[in-house]
């Protein structure tokens, strides 16, 4: 990452903006969601992939800010949703897209169930993930 890094330092011209925007593993919140309000059913499970991606991410950021490449300007966290309209479509999204990052227990799949079958008629499942943007100055 931080060869990549380096890269970006040198095509982006001096004061040029570097953002920097991803998710961060946080047992993202799993909830059902309606007209009526929303519900938590549970946290998915961060699986050591995306841990280590994240503290990968994190190291190159604060190895490159050490060598004077780049400044920290703002940083932020904001949620970020996906949307299913059922249970089952969310958990096979899950199976196929998040394998490998995020894991989705059997008794919060069972609880989102229960919770989306008693909601209102537009009820939705959905999954608050944790964002960060920052935004970095390239230094001289």
């Amino acid at each position: 990452m931080v060869h990549a890094l380096d890269e970006i330092r040198r095509t982006l011209k001096t004061n040029g903006i570097l953002i920097d925007l991803r998710p961060v593993e946080s047992n993202w919140l799993v909830e059902v969601s309606s007209s009526a309000g929303c519900q938590l059913a549970g946290r998915l499970n961060d699986m050591p992939t995306g841990l280590k991606d994240d503290e990968a991410a994190f190291k190159a950021m604060r190895e490159v800010e050490s060598r004077g490449w780049y400044i920290k300007e703002k940083e932020e966290e904001f949620a970020f949703f996906y949307y299913w309209d059922t249970p089952s479509e969310m958990k096979e999204f899950m199976e196929t897209e998040w394998e490998d990052f995020e894991k989705l227990e059997e008794d919060v799949f069972q609880k989102t169930k229960s919770l989306w079958a008693i909601a209102n008629a537009d009820a939705r499942v959905r999954v608050r993930v944790k964002m960060l943007i920052t935004s970095w100055v390239m230094s001289l």
